[in-house]
């Protein structure tokens, strides 16, 4: 098969997009050269300067899949520009991660990778998701001398137990996963169920969950199911909002959640990742020792 060339692309970096914390299931070959696993397909994707190489790829997956994927119908240059229009203290992050776009990813695993991920580094986080993808997913292949795996169906992941999911170093989120996976295959909880909902309905749906909170169904909300107001909120958007508009005061997460749906709207979900992913790089609101 040949490969696929996009060329032209502008506001999208691939670096920046897969390791600014939104995925989990993808390996660093080289620099701007990845390896990943989505919806059931293998990628292995380049980048060099404006020019995209989809290795191993046809034009109707491109179409199908991967263009949707990594959100490249988009006017991301639009959103920046909409974003500096309301709020001039945002042109430090998004001219340093200019590149960064939100992933269109898959329901059910966006939703196990986040509650894996609750007090989690991210190493640790795509540590665990490669071994439950390999553990209870399909073999999709092997790219640079690293196998890659599917991450499970919820019918392959039903087939895990607590204590084997503990045995995957998950810990206290053993149940929780497990809980997730009863629901969504029970059918309690599917892509169809937010359908019609608002971002506030989606997250107070996702609550249901054992151990969902707030600012894991934010997150899959978010990068999930198209809900772009979506603005989680953890200990590092804390932070850097604070420094940024709370004059460094200790604020609630609910009053920072407030303040950003008022701040930046429809648009909250773009100026959380370019906030995020600028903020914990700088170690912005850290104090210095």
């Amino acid at each position: 098969m040949k490969d696929y060339i996009v060329n032209n692309v502008k506001d999208f970096d691939l670096k920046e997009t897969l390791e600014c914390g939104q995925c989990f299931h993808f390996n660093k070959i080289d620099e701007e050269e990845y390896v990943l696993t989505a919806y059931n397909r293998l990628l292995h994707i380049r980048q060099e300067d404006n020019t995209l190489i989809f290795y191993n790829t046809a034009e109707q997956e491109y179409n199908s899949l991967w263009r949707k994927y990594f959100d490249l119908e988009r006017d991301y240059g639009l959103i920046k520009e909409s974003l500096l229009k309301s709020d001039e203290k945002l042109w430090e992050a998004i001219s340093a991660m200019q590149g960064v776009r939100i992933l269109n990813q898959d329901f059910f695993e966006t939703l196990i990778s986040f509650i894996i991920s609750q007090n989690k580094q991210i190493p640790h986080i795509k540590k665990i998701v490669a071994d439950i993808s390999e553990k209870y997913g399909d073999f999709k292949g092997e790219v640079a001398g690293i196998p890659m795996y599917s991450f499970p169906s919820v019918e392959q992941l039903n087939d895990a137990g607590i204590q084997e999911l503990k045995d995957l170093k998950t810990g206290f989120r053993a149940p929780y996963i497990r809980n997730a996976v009863d629901m969504v295959y029970k059918g309690d909880i599917s892509v169809k169920t937010f359908q019609n909902m608002n971002c506030e309905q989606c997250i107070d749906e996702l609550c249901r969950i054992k151990g969902v909170g707030s600012k894991v169904a934010s997150c899959v909300s978010l990068f999930s199911l198209g809900k772009r107001d979506s603005f989680p909120v953890d200990v590092w958007i804390k932070r850097i909002m604070e420094h940024m508009y709370f004059d460094g005061a200790d604020t609630p997460k609910d009053v920072i959640a407030e303040f950003a749906k008022k701040q930046y709207g429809e648009l909250g979900g773009y100026a959380q990742q370019y906030l995020f992913y600028y903020g914990k790089t700088v170690k912005m609101g850290l104090k210095k020792k």
